[in-house]
């Protein structure tokens, strides 16, 4: 199968990528091939999916409007969520059998006990670290980060304040782990980060200049871009966590392990979602613009969002593997979850490994 591509930042431009993608997009011509034997022996009648309208769901979107679910044995229904802790208070029922959302409320489910495992990836090194115009001079001139924290302390006479998702959130966690084991402040004391909810309030605070600076996704970043409010990125995940986790799919046991040609089926097409995502970024701004709306994200909007290092859409499991572990220690010292899970509990790499 073809794996999963996206430019470096530093690396050949989009073009010679798209071609070289091109040509080794095999799952492109295969897809479908497991999906239509996926009922052979039985398996189940319907799958239904819960998911978020963001932009790391980026395969779901591309999925549902490309009618790659047209290839599965089973009819999908998707169910829309405005958050993770939602899909996780739904999944308590086990009505679900795939879940695409952030990792750390993926953990949160597996945490109760819900049988149910990783067994794709959405997105990786998602979330960019934005600070004002006025704290980025201090950043670039500073001798260490730890020095433009205390620097800005020192001028403005009160604590650098970050605006972001709740705590134990996938922002959340990235952003205390950024200022501590790379930064080197302490996040309880050095800083201030205040619990804005989902992605709307932080871009609305991001525009009316109502905090320093935040811990986000695209299209966040990109929207703050495009009506020149004073911020910048000043981090990326890419950079300091490669591999960074972010929104993930989760499956259920009774299609994961009861059914494994079904749950292959579905993540062969998550994975041509992906491959459509790389080689077409036009058409998946449509796709995402579609099924978020034009109204909470215009095609415009997210066709720049995909040029962004933030938008490294994937499948391929193990490439989180690594970054799945720091989430989890930070997820159970923040009493997310009761203790940390290791790569066994959280994955079950076999279904994308049998594509």
């Amino acid at each position: 199968m073809k794996s999963d591509s996206k430019v470096d930042r530093a690396g050949v431009s989009r073009r010679r990528f798209l071609q070289a993608a091109a040509a080794t997009s095999a799952v492109g011509g295969v897809a479908g091939c497991v999906g239509g034997t996926g009922g052979s022996s039985g398996g189940l009648d319907e799958i239904r999916v819960a998911y978020m309208p963001i932009y790391p769901d980026m395969q779901y979107f591309i999925i549902q409007e490309e009618g790659y679910f047209d290839e599965l044995s089973a009819t999908v229904s998707g169910e829309v969520f405005s958050d993770g802790p939602s899909i996780v208070q739904a999944s308590a029922t086990g009505d679900f059998d795939v879940m695409l959302f952030g990792i750390v409320p993926a953990m949160i489910v597996m945490d109760k006990d819900i049988p149910a495992k990783i067994t794709a990836a959405n997105i990786q090194n998602a979330m960019q670290v934005l600070a004002h115009d006025d704290f980025a001079a201090i950043w670039a001139d500073a001798d260490s980060g730890a020095d433009a924290f205390a620097r800005f302390e020192e001028e403005e006479g009160r604590k650098f304040t970050f605006g972001t998702f709740p705590p134990g959130s996938v922002p959340d966690i990235l952003l205390r782990y950024w200022l501590s084991e790379i930064v080197g402040v302490d996040p309880e004391s050095d800083v201030n980060i205040t619990a804005l909810g989902g992605a709307g309030p932080v871009r609305q605070a991001l525009l009316a200049g109502e905090v320093d600076g935040t811990s986000i996704m695209e299209p966040v970043p990109t929207v703050v871009e495009m009506r020149d409010a004073p911020y910048q990125s000043i981090a990326w995940a890419g950079d300091f966590m490669p591999g960074q986790p972010a929104a993930v799919t989760l499956m259920h046991d009774r299609l994961r392990e009861d059914n494994p040609e079904q749950a292959a089926a579905f993540v062969e097409q998550h994975q041509r979602a992906t491959n459509f995502a790389n080689e077409n970024p036009d058409g998946a701004a449509r796709h995402a613009s579609t099924v978020i709306g034009e109204s909470s994200l215009p095609v415009e909007t997210a066709r720049r969002a995909m040029d962004s290092p933030a938008s490294d859409f994937i499948t391929d499991p193990h490439k989180i593997a690594d970054g799945a572990q720091i989430f989890s220690e930070y997820a159970a010292n923040a009493g997310r979850i009761e203790e940390a899970l290791s790569n066994d509990d959280l994955f079950d790499f076999g279904v994308y490994d049998s594509l």
